[in-house]
C-alpha cells in the first residue's frame, strides 16, 4: 500500500479539534476512479441503500453502505491509495482496520438538510482511535459542505435520533445527554467547515458533531466515505439495529473484544503492506 505522510500540525488539529480538511490528498485518477464506483453503485445499488430525502424534496438525497468487497474501485482505492496510512497517523494508531464505506449523493435541488449529530452512537463499537474520511468528486459549496463542532469528539456521547422524525430509535429515551440546539446560535460554537474541490478530503472522529445543509439547482453532491478502526476499538453489540448493521457478528465477536472478524481486514500495520486484502 501506498504510504502517506501528514504534517505534524495536521495531526495535532485532528487531536484537538476533531475535524481536519486535507488539500489536494488525491489525483485526479484516484477521484475518478471512485467517480467510476459511484456511478457502479448508483446503477446496481445493495439491499442497504435507502433514499433519506422525503418525497417532497424536489432532489433527492441517495445513501448505501458496506459495498466495498462488491465494487471493485472502491476496493482498489481502499487498498492502494495510501488513505490508510493517512488513518493511522490521524488516529495515532499501530494499525487500521477497516469499519465500512459509505455513499452519499445529494443530487441537484435536494432541500433536506443532514441534522447536526455524531456517528458513533449508531454504530457497534467502543473505542476513541476512529476515525472518517469524506470524499467529494463534485466542487462542494461552503453553504453544502460538512460543518463540524470543533472539539465535540471529546465527548459526552448525544442522543442518536432519526434524521427526519428526531425519533430515539437507539439508546433509550433518557439514558444520554440531548444535542444542544446548534443552530438557535451559531456564533456560541467554533463551526469549522471548507469550501471543497474533487481531490480535497475531510477526516474527522466518530464523535464529532458534525452536519451539512442541501444543494442548489445546478449542484451535485457526490461523497464517498471510509470508516476506519485503531488499536483500542471494541465491539459493543447493541440490543437494536445499528447503522449500518453487521448481521451476526454478535454471535461470532463477544462484546468487548477486538474487531478482529473477516469484516473488518487490518489494511495497515506499521507501514508494511495490507495484512488482509481479501
Amino acid at each position: 500500500m501506498k504510504q502517506m505522510t501528514v504534517p505534524q500540525k495536521t495531526v495535532d488539529d485532528f487531536q484537538l479539534h476533531g475535524a481536519v480538511c486535507i488539500r489536494n490528498l488525491f489525483s485526479r485518477e484516484q477521484v475518478e476512479k471512485i467517480e467510476k464506483g459511484i456511478q457502479l453503485n448508483l446503477e446496481q445499488p445493495s439491499e442497504r441503500a435507502k433514499i433519506a430525502s422525503n418525497k417532497e424534496d424536489p432532489g433527492k438525497f441517495f445513501e448505501d453502505f458496506c459495498n466495498w468487497n462488491q465494487n471493485s474501485y472502491y476496493k482498489d482505492f481502499i487498498l492502494t491509495s495510501g488513505v490508510a496510512s493517512v488513518a493511522a497517523q490521524l488516529m495515532q494508531s499501530q494499525q487500521v482496520r477497516f469499519y465500512h464505506d459509505h455513499l452519499l449523493v445529494k443530487e441537484a435541488k435536494t432541500q433536506q438538510k443532514t441534522p447536526w449529530h455524531q456517528d458513533q452512537p449508531y454504530y457497534n463499537i467502543e473505542g476513541q482511535m476512529n476515525c472518517s474520511m469524506w470524499m467529494p468528486v463534485d466542487p462542494v459549496s461552503r453553504a453544502s459542505t460538512l460543518e463540524f463542532i470543533a472539539g465535540s469528539h471529546k465527548g459526552p456521547w448525544l442522543m442518536p435520533r432519526t434524521f427526519r422524525d428526531n425519533h430515539a430509535s437507539w439508546f433509550p429515551e433518557g439514558s444520554l445527554a440531548e444535542l444542544p440546539d446548534i443552530e438557535a446560535d451559531r456564533s456560541k460554537w467554533n463551526i469549522l467547515g471548507w469550501e471543497l474541490e474533487p481531490g480535497d478530503v475531510l477526516f474527522f472522529h466518530m464523535l464529532t458533531l458534525h452536519a451539512s445543509g442541501g444543494v442548489g439547482a445546478n449542484s451535485r453532491r457526490r461523497a464517498f466515505s471510509l470508516r476506519f478502526l485503531g488499536d483500542d476499538v471494541t465491539h459493543a453489540p447493541r440490543p437494536w439495529r445499528t447503522s449500518p448493521e453487521f448481521p451476526g457478528l454478535a454471535d461470532e465477536l463477544p462484546a468487548g473484544a477486538p474487531m478482529d472478524h473477516p469484516l473488518f481486514p487490518v489494511i495497515w500495520s506499521n507501514g508494511r503492506e495490507p495484512v488482509n486484502d481479501k
